[in-house]
């Protein structure tokens, strides 16, 4: 009786342990990575663009239209927004979750011709649906745990938007992994691995009652340092498979190291939860009663003079013009109105489109190029890894000169966005492997651009419309890409492609698939590319000058203040 009573007791102790784990912060630090690292699927596209324009026998044009409905898709996600506001985590997530399934799978039916061709407006919707769910995943959990970590936002959406970048690197090598070789099966993988793992941690992500850790910033330190060994690994395994030929079961092998890099997050994240688990069965009491005191603490919002200042009314239309400072709480259509926001909008539309633009079309450039399939795979990956890279120097690098030397946060745009430049000429002017740097180049320009602009945006315009502002900004890239990728290259590529039949002597309608193959595929498409991002640079360069003087202050004492004042009226 005695050891069945103990043995029942030692059951229930480790199910109270086993629910302590699953249901801790931390946990769910692990889980949002995990839906963070499948939220890129957008990032493969040249992966399988190539299967797409020999299946349903499009050109570089219908293929380029694809792509950009794609890229709206991924860059509008006012509608996830405005679900979160009166939904749950889980809801936004199981939406995203179904829309990313339906999207993918309805492609890979009619890639694999297991339904119909469809029609080319059929196929825009499906990509568009596919890509949108990104935004639900990336609502779902990164603003679950901005909510969950107040203190620590700025390093969780550094991580976060880390593993967003080294995402398509990830897809790639499971892929391969699983299915080998095979662009079709690609596309029905980014159909159910994002869904799967968001449905597996659907109750998992959630928001819960924010309190105070002393080594909340060290462990995430610990979760960078893994990061950075799997992007290393990324890049390392990149670079072999494409001087050496794997197997089926090589690829297997780098996959299943992938999945062990993967699983030290999920053990950093075990290792807090049970060191928060041992403390509380230290102090039982103790314990109990600081956790109920820290918990209201942090549960209440930050209660600055402004908040507490009733102020009148006023119509949204009466103070449209109205000049605010800068780093004030702009009205939407204030921020909207400003010169500051058009030339944000510019440096978006041309840095942000002329990366999409190449990334979009980097499979047809190996290709045109005369690289190998599984070398135009590396491309991929090279540019999701050194995404990662791009976003996690940005952040860190441009707060290091704000800090100590007071310069302007646009400067580091300006500077990122000159540098594209080069990897869009090593493309227009190839030369042996230059393509290899180049898609490094883009991929860290690329990545680096985003924690910029969504800096600039917070500090500019205030954070009360932080969430609407940025999802208006983000417009740019869809209609940067439009312009840039279905208007110009697309049409400069089939240009060429006509040019090159022609010189044959064979027409169009004598061919299923419009293909260039040489160096003048995309020489004046990327030239023009340079030029459009030389252009973004400069006009971020007089929002440098217009906000000098903005940044010579320091910008962060409001929210010293106001965080000293709760902590002195917490103290009464």
């Amino acid at each position: 009786m005695g050891e069945a009573a103990m043995s029942c007791s030692g059951g229930r102790e480790v199910f109270r342990l086993v629910a302590h784990v699953v249901r801790g912060r931390w946990f769910m630090v692990f889980a949002s990575f995990l839906i963070m690292s499948g939220a890129g699927t957008t990032y493969v596209f040249s992966n399988y663009s190539k299967e797409i324009k020999v299946s349903l026998g499009y050109d570089q044009t219908t293929l380029t239209l694809l792509g950009f409905f794609m890229d709206l898709g991924q860059n509008v996600g006012v509608l996830s927004g405005l679900i979160a506001e009166v939904t749950q985590p889980w809801f936004v997530l199981l939406v995203g979750s179904i829309m990313n399934f339906a999207g993918y799978f309805m492609i890979w039916l009619a890639v694999t011709g297991k339904i119909a061709k469809p029609q080319v407006w059929q196929m825009c919707i499906y990509f568009c649906i596919g890509a949108n769910s990104q935004n639900f995943a990336t609502t779902g959990s990164l603003v679950t745990c901005v909510k969950n970590f107040p203190t620590n936002r700025g390093v969780m959406l550094g991580l976060l938007k880390g593993f967003v970048g080294l995402s398509g690197a990830i897809i790639t090598q499971l892929y391969l992994g699983i299915y080998g070789n095979d662009s079709k099966s690609l596309i029905l993988l980014i159909g159910w691995l994002p869904t799967t793992i968001s449905i597996f941690f659907l109750y998992t992500i959630r928001t819960m009652t924010a309190v105070r850790q002393p080594n909340e910033l060290k462990v995430f330190y610990h979760f960078l340092y893994a990061s950075i060994a799997l992007a290393l690994f990324l890049m390392a395994i990149t670079i072999v498979q494409k001087q050496v030929v794997f197997s089926h079961a090589g690829y297997a092998a780098s996959a299943s190291v992938l999945c062990v890099l993967l699983s030290l997050l999920l053990a950093i994240a075990i290792r807090e939860e049970l060191a928060l688990w041992n403390l509380k069965k230290q102090s039982v009491n103790s314990s109990a009663e600081t956790s109920v005191v820290e918990s209201e603490l942090e549960a209440q919002p930050p209660c600055s003079s402004t908040q507490l200042e009733e102020k009148p009314k006023v119509s949204c239309l009466a103070n449209i013009f109205q000049r605010r400072d800068r780093g004030e709480d702009y009205t939407i259509l204030q921020a909207l109105l400003s010169v500051d926001m058009v030339l944000l909008f510019m440096t978006i539309l041309c840095g942000v489109g002329c990366s999409l633009t190449a990334i979009g079309n980097l499979g047809q450039i190996g290709e045109s190029l005369g690289y190998p399939t599984h070398t135009i795979s590396s491309f991929v990956s090279l540019v999701s890894i050194w995404s990662y890279f791009g976003r996690v120097f940005s952040g860190f690098v441009s707060e290091i000169l704000l800090v100590k030397w007071k310069l302007p946060r646009p400067l580091m745009s300006s500077l990122i966005l000159f540098l594209s430049c080069i990897g869009y000429l090593m493309i227009a002017f190839p030369t042996t492997g230059s393509v290899y740097l180049a898609s490094v180049i883009i991929g860290f320009s690329f990545g680096a651009q985003i924690p910029v602009i969504h800096a600039m945006i917070s500090e500019i315009f205030g954070l009360k419309y932080y969430a609407t502002l940025l999802n208006c900004c983000q417009l740019g890239c869809p209609l940067g890409s439009y312009i840039l990728n279905v208007r110009m290259t697309g049409v400069l590529y089939d240009r060429a492609a006509l040019k090159q039949l022609a010189r044959k002597g064979i027409g169009r309608a004598s061919v299923k698939e419009l293909t260039c193959i040489g160096t003048q595929c995309y020489r004046l498409s990327f030239v023009i590319l340079a030029g459009v991002s030389c252009f973004g640079a400069f006009v971020s360069l007089i929002l440098v000058y217009r906000t000098r003087e903005f940044y010579k202050r320091d910008i962060y004492k409001k929210f010293r203040e106001e965080a000293k004042e709760t902590e002195m009226a917490l103290s009464r």
